[in-house]
């Protein structure tokens, strides 16, 4: 009864959030500090959290022996469900094909971004003043602006209704000054963020960053920065160690036992707050899109693209997963599934795996039966390398920026795509948007313009809520799974 009352909560929450961003944009960005506090109080449990669930379930073991197996069994099933999940949106992608009828939109292209041909403007000290511009246009400062009778491209920094403060104006590759006049026809395009310009990591870069980022130079600076992987590496140890000192080690033991109760305690206690502090983070995040009239034109634009992510995280979701969890986990889809949604539509608002994890672990042990010795290890790695979701979607995006510059990707290049989308989703972290800053690697693997991405910028937030509720719920069927096999390697021990 608890668990469906929380549903419904949820629900309303996000239904109301979604009218509130959606009807009156400033209200929602106006009520986002509410949703951007409740995920402030996920992470500030988050570590906590890890440590120890992490060292009460090892010591749970007894023999730290079997951590050897368990490890093994964890990530061959994350590495995988991965694997398929890109399998999945490779095949979609090029049976959808959305990069090729994709790349028009009313007439214009996409890598053009969107042209206004009869748009009249004048200039005047640095503020565009524009005509004729079609209700429902959003632009901020991730925009550029081209006047097209001119030739000449700005960078938006401000707008007011149909005023633009527009600065950095270039012209065949030099910058202008401040420019005045009027004139007929301007280009809209998004800019891409800097951070993407700049990422210069390969593949094998980033698996050494993974494998000396285990090892912490500091843990409390690491617990700081909420680096995931070097926490667990310190509580394994720490945990494995306890376990071997018999009374001696029994007082901390004790300690972390209690400490891990404590915070499922909070975790239960934050769940009230859920409905509040979910509503308003998807209120804000749609009034910063500018409400409906500023998402909706995007996502029809690119909506064979975002039909086709969607489409291969609803089969990896819906179909390979729910079989993986009947056959290999002896447990009901439908039953497992809903008692997970607390943690699934938290991880659609939050955007981020790692601040879903005090939920998935609530759900994990308390709904679905999952004992804690294994949801406190097989959880927090899964936050960090087990990124189902992100995985598929760095294909799908690839692929489709490949199709909407005219480049053909053959079985060699394929491959490539395979294997680095699969190895880089491990390398990203459990944050918001972590995905696009690894998918520059698998850009560069096969050569693409890593320009492309400014593209998808415009529905990316929208579609890596879908991708982080994927992650999730890999995770949480690698837990139930996981831990039937060890359950049966335990029956069959004694």
């Amino acid at each position: 009864m608890q668990n469906n009352k929380l549903l419904i909560g949820i629900i309303t929450g996000i239904i109301a959030g979604s009218c509130i961003g959606g009807f009156f944009p400033e209200a929602g960005q106006s009520i986002q500090f509410i949703g951007d506090l409740f995920i402030r109080f996920l992470m500030m449990i988050v570590m906590p959290l890890i440590i120890a669930a992490m060292i009460s379930g090892i010591c749970r073991f007894g023999d730290v022996r079997k951590l050897g197996p368990l490890g093994a069994k964890t990530i061959t099933f994350y590495l995988a469900t991965t694997a398929l999940s890109v399998l999945t949106g490779i095949v979609l992608v090029l049976l959808v094909q959305p990069g090729q009828s994709g790349s028009q939109a009313d007439g214009n292209t996409v890598n053009q971004g969107i042209v206004f041909e009869e748009t009249s403007y004048s200039i005047e000290n640095g503020t565009v003043t524009l005509e004729n511009l079609p209700p429902g246009t959003a632009l901020n400062h991730s925009h550029s602006v081209t006047l097209l009778d001119r030739s000449i491209t700005g960078k938006v920094s401000s707008r007011e209704e149909n005023r633009l403060a527009v600065d950095s104006w270039m012209k065949d590759g030099k910058p202008l000054e401040q420019i005045s006049g009027t004139g007929k026809g301007i280009a809209v395009q998004k800019l891409m963020p800097e951070r993407f310009l700049e990422e210069k990591r390969t593949i094998t870069d980033i698996l050494r960053e993974v494998i000396t980022g285990l090892i912490p130079r500091n843990i409390f600076q690491s617990m700081a920065e909420n680096d995931i992987l070097p926490v667990i590496t310190f509580s394994l140890f720490l945990g494995a160690v306890l376990s071997t000192l018999g009374d001696q080690g029994r007082p901390v033991i004790d300690f972390f036992n209690g400490l891990n109760e404590a915070i499922m305690k909070i975790i239960h206690l934050v769940m009230y707050a859920a409905p509040v502090g979910i509503g308003a983070l998807i209120a804000g995040r749609l009034g910063e899109a500018g409400g409906f009239i500023g998402f909706l034109p995007e996502l029809l634009r690119l909506g064979k693209y975002a039909f086709t992510v969607i489409a291969g995280l609803l089969i990896h979701s819906l179909i390979i997963l729910p079989l993986i969890l009947k056959i290999f986990g002896k447990t009901g889809p439908r039953k497992f599934a809903a008692n997970t949604s607390p943690a699934l539509l938290t991880a659609f608002s939050t955007a981020s795996s790692s601040a879903t994890l005090p939920m998935t672990v609530e759900c994990a042990e308390k709904k679905n039966d999952v004992s804690p010795r294994t949801a406190g290890f097989v959880l927090p790695l899964g936050a960090t390398i087990n990124m189902d979701g992100t995985a598929l979607y760095e294909a799908v995006a690839v692929i489709f920026i490949a199709q909407i510059n005219g480049i053909t990707l053959g079985v060699p290049e394929l491959s490539i795509v395979f294997l680095t989308a699969t190895l880089a989703a491990i390398g990203a972290a459990g944050i918001p948007e972590a995905g696009l800053v690894t998918m520059v690697l698998v850009l560069k693997a096969v050569n693409l313009p890593i320009e492309g991405i400014a593209l998808i910028l415009a529905i990316d937030w929208f579609l890596d809520r879908c991708r982080t509720t994927v992650n999730v719920w890999g995770d949480s069927v690698g837990a139930k799974v996981i831990d039937r096999f060890v359950r049966l390697a335990n029956h069959q021990s004694r």
